[in-house]
This record gives structure tokens, C-alpha cells and sequence, in this order.
């Protein structure tokens, strides 16, 4: 709808009404507050979880390093079982041949001391280590004890002793002797040959042969 103003007077303009700026101040205040806490808030919650992600991030490489090494570690324990396994078997190995090596050397000394010994014989031998014990029969004593002196003349045997000898009194009509004798391998590889003792019995070396006088020229 159109208005004419026939009078030609100009029409007053309505008065604004004046805003009170006074109550809308704490309104601000509060909201601005608000903002700057709720700013805060989310800064601090930003970085704790950054910081979360990162100690999560860490534990499951942690974790992947745990498994890894757990890993090794039964690697290592098998690994530490196989070569006890192996070194049992290699010493096994060392020790039975040691025996076999040993145990025919043993056989040697002995039947070389034994053959040497007149009027004597063993019945039985037994090695336990490096201690052996003989028994035996023999006629006299002088032979238990020239065997005795043979024992230790090898260089094979050491801390040599008579543990029992006594007479067989099974057959009256021989005179026989029964003897136990314990001896200990001497710590040598290869024990130095030495002279045998000479049998009670043996017949004694002729001595050497005077030389023949010079012809005078």
C-alpha cells in the first residue's frame, strides 16, 4: 500500500531504543571463557593421545621384540642340547676308544711280564680305572715277588702292593700260592720299555768272554 504525504512536512524518524550493553558482557566473558577451556581441554586431550599412541605403538614393538627373542632363546636351548647330545656322544666315542687302545696295551704289558715270570700264572685281572687287580698262583714266593719287581721294571704299572698271599691247601702234594696283588696304571701314554726282572729260578747270565791275548809280534 502506497502513503502520500500531502501536508509537504517531513515525517519524524522513530527514536532507536538504546541497547543495554551492560548484562551482555558477562555473557561474553563466560562464552570466551568456555571457548579458551574447551581449547585447552582439547590440546591436553590431543597430546595424551598422541602420547597413548605413540606407548601403544611402542609396547607392540616390545611385544614383536618379546616373541623374537623368545624365539632365539629356544633356537639357543635346542642349539645347547644338540651339542651336549654331541659332546656326550664324542666323548663317549674318545672314551671307548681310550679303553680299546688301553685295554690292549694293558694285555701286552701284562702277558710280557707274565711270560718273562717263571712257575707263575693268573687266574684273573680286573680294571676298574686306572686300578688293576691281579690274582694268581704261583709256586714259591720268590716268584710273587720277582713278578712284583717286573711290574714295576715296565714303567706301565706304579703303587704296586700284595693285598693277600697265602698256600693253596686244595692239593697237599704241590706246593702252591695264592696271591692278590693291586697295581695303578701310571699316567703315560706310552710307558718306556724297561728290563723285565729275572726269574728266581733262571740260570744266571755267563759273564762276557775275556778277549783273547795279543799275539806278540
Amino acid at each position: 500500500m502506497i502513503r502520500i504525504n500531502l501536508l509537504g512536512q517531513t515525517r519524524p524518524k522513530a527514536a532507536r531504543r538504546p541497547v543495554d550493553t551492560g548484562a551482555a558482557m558477562p555473557l561474553v566473558f563466560v562464552g570466551a571463557g568456555v571457548l579458551f577451556a574447551a581449547l585447552i581441554l582439547f590440546y591436553v586431550y590431543h597430546s595424551y593421545s598422541t602420547q597413548l599412541d605413540q606407548e601403544n605403538s611402542r609396547i607392540k614393538q616390545l611385544q614383536a621384540q618379546k616373541t623374537e627373542l623368545e624365539q632365539i632363546k629356544l633356537q639357543v636351548e635346542a642349539f645347547e642340547k644338540q651339542k651336549q647330545t654331541l659332546q656326550q656322544r664324542v666323548g663317549t666315542i674318545e672314551q671307548l676308544q681310550k679303553d680299546r687302545t688301553g685295554g690292549q696295551e694293558l694285555l701286552d704289558q701284562v702277558a710280557n711280564t707274565v711270560s718273562r715270570a717263571e712257575n707263575l700264572w693268573l687266574t684273573s685281572m680286573t680294571k676298574k680305572g686306572t686300578n688293576v687287580t691281579f690274582e694268581g698262583a704261583a709256586a714259591s714266593i720268590n716268584s710273587v715277588a720277582n713278578f712284583i719287581t717286573a711290574l714295576k721294571r715296565s714303567g706301565y704299572f706304579q703303587k704296586i702292593e700284595i693285598k693277600d698271599t697265602k698256600q693253596d691247601d686244595r692239593n697237599a702234594s704241590v706246593q702252591t700260592f695264592l696271591f692278590t696283588i693291586n697295581a695303578e696304571i701310571a699316567p703315560t701314554t706310552s710307558p718306556a720299555a724297561a728290563p723285565l726282572a729275572r726269574p728266581a729260578n733262571a740260570p744266571a747270565q755267563s759273564a762276557p768272554a775275556s778277549a783273547a791275548p795279543a799275539k806278540k809280534g
